[in-house]
């Protein structure tokens, strides 16, 4: 029985992705994920599937080919931190899939600032719901994955709006690709920057 790979590509460079990873793919006949993770592999001979909204197709085809072929699902960052997981496992069960780490961005972040992380609240914005202004109130370090609509200045925005001071952010931006950027500045400033891409964002006390 073919084993459907779930792999973790991490934060987006392809430096990021590990040894065993590429390995897989390259074992893998087809390859299904997002616009940005196929792009790499354009060229190399594999019949590559971009995931959209369209969720349901994803798993008919993959029900249908995977006896007959070897298909992975390249996901971004690391496959237990908000990622895709959960659904697949709504639809194959365990033995059906091999899971492969990765380096997830906000690891990525924090390596770049030789910073631990095990003492922060870490969570997501990216999409999903989230009670930003209670989780900065009851935790002194916090990192957020965020999307464009609560970006940086937006969260930047509510700290202010509820009257929270003392607080540094530092938003790290296009993280491991050539035009990455990483800010550390004031929610004042931060909440003034419009043109933040995708994002991870440490909030902490300003010491």
């Amino acid at each position: 029985m073919n084993k459907i790979y779930v792999l973790g590509m991490g934060p987006g460079h392809k430096d990021y992705i590990l040894p065993i990873t590429l390995k897989k793919i390259n074992e893998s006949e087809v390859l299904i994920g997002g616009k940005r993770l196929l792009t790499d592999f354009q060229n190399c001979g594999k019949e590559l599937i971009v995931i959209d909204s369209k969720l349901t197709k994803i798993i008919d085809y993959i029900k249908e080919n995977k006896e007959h072929k070897k298909i992975a699902l390249l996901l971004s960052g690391d496959t237990g931190f908000y990622s895709m997981l959960d659904y697949l496992k709504k639809h194959f069960k365990d033995e059906e899939m091999e899971v492969v780490p990765g380096i997830s961005s906000y690891q990525y972040l924090m390596a770049k600032l030789n910073k631990s992380w095990h003492d922060f609240f870490i969570g997501s914005v990216h999409g999903r719901e989230l009670d930003i202004i209670d989780v900065v109130k009851s935790n002194k370090k916090v990192i957020l994955l965020t999307d464009f609509k609560k970006s940086p200045s937006y969260i930047a925005s509510l700290l202010l709006k509820e009257g929270i001071k003392n607080k540094r952010m530092i938003v790290g931006e296009n993280l491991s690709y050539v035009n990455e950027r990483i800010i550390c500045d004031t929610p004042e400033n931060i909440s003034k920057m419009k043109k933040l891409g995708l994002s991870v964002v440490v909030i902490e006390d300003d010491e």
